[in-house]
Formats: structure tokens, C-alpha cells, sequence
């Protein structure tokens, strides 16, 4: 009798794509993929820290890890990913667009340089990632999409204007997306998460004195939104906002007029500078 291929009937093992997958929010995302039994395709700039990251995720669930370093702010970066993971052994069931930059301070503070940055990672990169991946996701007929903006994406936030703008880009894109896909079996979910325990938050404390003043219980647990992101991306929940507080902010400025919404931002932004 001849004997049966083991890997002939088995079962597809969904592989997740995890971009700022090096630290805060992207790294605490790539250990719940892992906890859930998917393999992961890690990507950040950081080359060292992914590897590191990866042997962690290998040992600690057994699963399989692959690690593409890139630059998503730099042009073709999201179609060279994509043709890494060209063919069947490499489907993408999951993607995560994590990867992102924040700059606080006055508009006129922040240099052109810097501004550009925002756009070309926050906007740029993360449409070039869904334009590379989603059109597959649609012809094979399933897959999930989790997008990462931030509640400042529900309103202006002076001194992180163009943050704030860039994340609101994200939130409209994927709510659009969300509905022009639906029936496609390929779901999109926008975690809008608020300040968060993360790097990103200790470097804009380190240009800003009073951000490291915050009241604890207005900084979230990044691996607390990390959990609440994922259970809503596998349910294919069009938002998730973290945190009651955060919750009220997000209804509070749906609700409000906008240049209530406006003055209030205003007040809050001026405090931080």
C-alpha cells in the first residue's frame, strides 16, 4: 500500500502579516496571532529586533515565522512584499497595518521633512499595503484586515495635526473599504486606540515634559488593546475603541458640533505645548 502524504490533506494554517511588528502595539499583536495558532510574516525596519522577536514566537507557540525587513514610507517597499509572498505557501489570510510615526508639537515646529514622513508611512505605506494585499484577500474570497489608526482620528487635535489628520485618512479608508467589501468575505477593522503604554509615547515625552504627567488610568495597556484589537478583527468588526474613556471621546465627537469639537481640541492642544 502506498504510503499517504502527511501534508497532502492537511489543513491550511493561516498566515498573518504583522507591519510594525518590531515594538508597542504591532509586537503586542504579533504575539496574539501567534497565541491563536497562526503562522506570521513579521515586518519592520528593524531587522535585529524581528529576528528576535521571531525565535520568541517560534519557541514560545511553535509556530512558523518569516521576516521581511522593510521601509513601507519608502515607494514600491509594499509591492516588493508582496511579490516575497507570491505563490500558494505564502496566502495571507491576515494584515495588519501597524507600521506608523508620530510627531507632536506646533505645525510650524515640525519640519517639511517631518510632515512628509507622517504621509509617506501613515497614508502612503499603508495604501500601498492594501492595494498589494486585498485584491488577493477578494479572489480567493476571505481574509481579514485590521488597520490601526487612533482616536485622534475623530478629531482635530492641535499639535498633532498632521498625526491626527493622517490617522482620520486611515479611519475613512477603512470604513469605506469595510463597506465596499462586504459579502466579499474579506472583512476590515480600524482599531482607533488612545494613548498608549508604548515607545512611541516615551519618545514624544521626551520632547514634551507634561505627556509624561499623564494620569495613569488615561494611559491604556498595550497588550490589553492589543487583545481587544484582535477579537474584533477575527469578528470582522468595522471599529474597535479601547477604553471607556476613549469610547466617550469617540461618541462625544461624532455627536458634538464641529467647532465645539473644534475649541475644545484647541484648549486641550495649547495645555500640551
Amino acid at each position: 500500500m502506498a504510503k499517504k502524504n502527511p501534508t497532502a490533506s492537511a489543513p491550511h494554517k493561516p498566515t498573518a502579516l504583522v507591519t510594525g511588528a518590531s515594538s508597542g502595539i504591532g509586537e503586542a499583536l504579533a504575539h496574539c496571532f501567534a497565541a491563536g495558532g497562526f503562522d506570521l510574516v513579521l515586518v519592520a525596519r528593524s531587522a535585529d529586533k524581528l529576528k528576535t522577536l521571531a525565535a520568541n514566537l517560534t519557541q514560545k507557540h511553535g509556530i512558523g515565522v518569516r521576516v521581511l525587513p522593510a521601509d513601507l514610507a519608502q515607494p514600491g517597499a509594499a509591492a516588493q512584499l508582496r511579490a516575497a509572498l507570491s505563490g500558494k505557501d505564502h496566502q495571507v489570510d491576515v494584515l495588519v497595518n501597524c507600521a506608523g510615526v508620530l510627531e507632536q508639537g506646533a505645525f510650524t515646529g515640525i519640519t517639511a521633512a517631518g510632515h512628509q514622513q507622517i504621509i509617506d508611512l501613515n497614508i502612503s505605506g499603508l495604501t500601498a499595503m492594501l492595494s498589494a494585499f486585498l485584491p488577493g484577500m477578494v479572489e480567493q474570497g476571505s481574509g481579514r484586515v485590521l488597520n490601526v489608526a487612533s482616536v485622534a482620528a475623530f478629531q482635530p487635535v492641535p499639535t498633532l495635526a498632521s498625526y491626527a489628520a493622517s490617522k482620520a485618512y486611515v479611519l475613512s479608508l477603512s470604513e469605506s473599504l469595510a463597506e465596499e467589501l462586504r459579502g466579499t468575505g474579506v472583512t476590515v477593522t480600524t482599531l482607533c486606540p488612545g494613548i498608549t503604554a508604548t515607545n512611541m509615547l516615551k519618545q514624544a515625552a521626551g520632547a514634551n515634559d507634561k505627556l509624561s504627567q499623564l494620569p495613569s488610568f488615561l494611559v491604556g495597556d498595550v497588550q490589553q488593546v492589543a487583545d481587544l484589537a484582535y477579537a474584533a478583527c477575527l469578528k470582522g468588526d468595522a471599529i474597535c475603541v479601547p477604553g471607556v474613556i476613549n469610547q466617550a471621546a469617540m461618541i462625544a465627537s461624532r455627536g458634538t458640533p464641529k467647532w465645539l469639537v473644534r475649541r475644545i481640541g484647541g484648549l486641550l492642544g495649547r495645555k500640551a505645548l
